[in-house]
């Protein structure tokens, strides 16, 4: 036994020693970057951080500030309805697709071109189709229906509703591509044996596929959850946050308060509370995929 230790310890050391640089860049800037923002967050940091400690007080002015409360409501509301309905489509698509329908290759290209795209050119692209005058409320009133109304990022109380139909046109073909990968992956014995049975097929879908899926499901639960968190680009490009604070969201609190407000140490603050939220999405996938995992 101790003979075949060193020589596990020394297989593959090219590879190891080529890691290094990636491992203490990855200590050195993202660890240490994270340690430094939660410290600065408890100072009285202006246009430049310092070490004028002031224990809770950037957190409780914080949660005293309603854009920021505002901005959390917002996050919610898009956050929840993106995830039901980015994985409702995103499996529908994938599961039409699974059929060996024609034309397989272009129509998944197209379901899944958006992803390519930026969010700022997704917003930009959508704040155009949303624009009352020349969008989809203007096409339709020059066919003749003059009462016809659709301007949800006019509205302040359905403006963030907008940004989530651009958030979905762009992030149900990852998904679809996920779920597909999901269901490729299933024994076609399983399929067999669901017929043989008389099991309909969305019960097979429920009850069976979905069920054998649950990795899939997990991976793309965090991908999407933290693509939410820390959504930014499609905010600033299509709205602005606004009209007012309408579509305000923590990310961009976090962005006005240390580069245009000169405030770091709330800057601070708000982006450790985004950090807290992503490890408790990070924090309990990674105990569900690896830590119920027993080596024999």
């Amino acid at each position: 036994m101790s003979s075949k230790r060193p020589n596990q310890l020394f297989r593959n050391m090219p590879a190891k020693v080529a890691a290094i640089p990636m491992v203490v860049t990855a200590l050195f800037i993202f660890v240490g970057g994270t340690a430094w923002t939660v410290v600065y967050s408890f100072t009285k940091s202006g246009l430049l951080p310092r070490l004028k400690w002031v224990g809770l007080d950037q957190y409780e002015r914080l949660w005293g500030t309603n854009r920021w409360l505002v901005s959390i409501e917002n996050l919610a509301i898009y956050g929840i309805c993106m995830l039901v309905l980015v994985f409702v489509i995103g499996f529908i698509l994938a599961a039409l697709i699974d059929q060996k329908i024609r034309f397989e290759n272009t129509i998944r290209t197209v379901i899944l071109y958006p992803y390519a795209l930026s969010f700022v050119v997704t917003g930009l692209v959508w704040q155009w189709i949303l624009n009352p005058e020349f969008g989809v409320q203007g096409i339709v009133r020059d066919l003749g229906w003059q009462s016809f109304t659709f301007n949800p990022l006019y509205s302040p109380q359905i403006a963030i509703f907008g940004v989530l139909i651009a958030g979905l046109w762009q992030g149900s073909g990852l998904v679809m591509v996920l779920m597909l990968a999901g269901l490729r992956g299933i024994d076609q014995e399983v399929w067999k044996a669901a017929r043989v049975d008389g099991i309909p097929t969305w019960k097979t879908y429920i009850f069976i596929v979905i069920p054998m899926m649950r990795p899939v499901f997990i991976t793309t639960l965090v991908l999407v959850v933290t693509g939410i968190v820390k959504i930014y680009d499609l905010i600033v490009a299509q709205t602005g946050g606004g009209p007012g604070i309408a579509t305000e969201v923590p990310a961009k609190y976090v962005y006005d308060m240390m580069f245009q407000a000169a405030n770091l140490g709330q800057g601070f603050a708000a982006s450790t509370m985004m950090l807290v939220t992503v490890a408790l999405i990070i924090i309990p996938w990674a105990m569900l995929e690896f830590g119920g995992k027993r080596r024999v």
